[in-house]
């Protein structure tokens, strides 16, 4: 799974809502809603450091007056989400182990063991 775009100011963790882009040919700084897809020469922000944001001496800054609104979960957040719900609804068996999902093969066909992956997330069973 992906993880949501973080903001690329060094050391903050909070999640990116805006992209700064600069035309040199201009001398002008571009901050704007968070482009669809990261790019090599721009640079994703926070709304604190997109609001914050001050352009290089002699350079113009052209800002979003908007809303910044946060990025639109994508299909892979979507995906392990459905994954972990049913991994959740898996019955347990009497240990309180989670049995692995069914497959479709057979065990015999396979040389036997466990089919399935398993998600990167988990469902703790409840303490007994």
């Amino acid at each position: 799974m992906r993880s949501p775009r973080r903001c690329s100011r060094n050391g903050c963790p909070k999640t990116a809502v805006a992209t700064l882009t600069y035309v040199y040919a201009d001398s002008t700084a571009v901050v704007g809603p968070l482009a669809a897809f990261s790019e090599p020469h721009s640079y994703d922000l926070c709304e604190a450091h997109a609001r914050g944001l001050t352009a290089p001496r002699g350079w113009d800054l052209v800002r979003h007056e908007g809303e910044f609104d946060p990025p639109p979960p994508n299909v892979d957040d979507l995906v392990a989400l459905a994954e972990a719900v049913r991994e959740a609804a898996r019955p347990t068996n009497a240990d309180g182990d989670i049995p692995p999902p069914p497959t479709g093969r057979s065990t015999r066909a396979t040389g036997g063991g466990s089919l399935g992956r398993r998600g990167h997330l988990r469902v703790i069973p409840p303490q007994r």
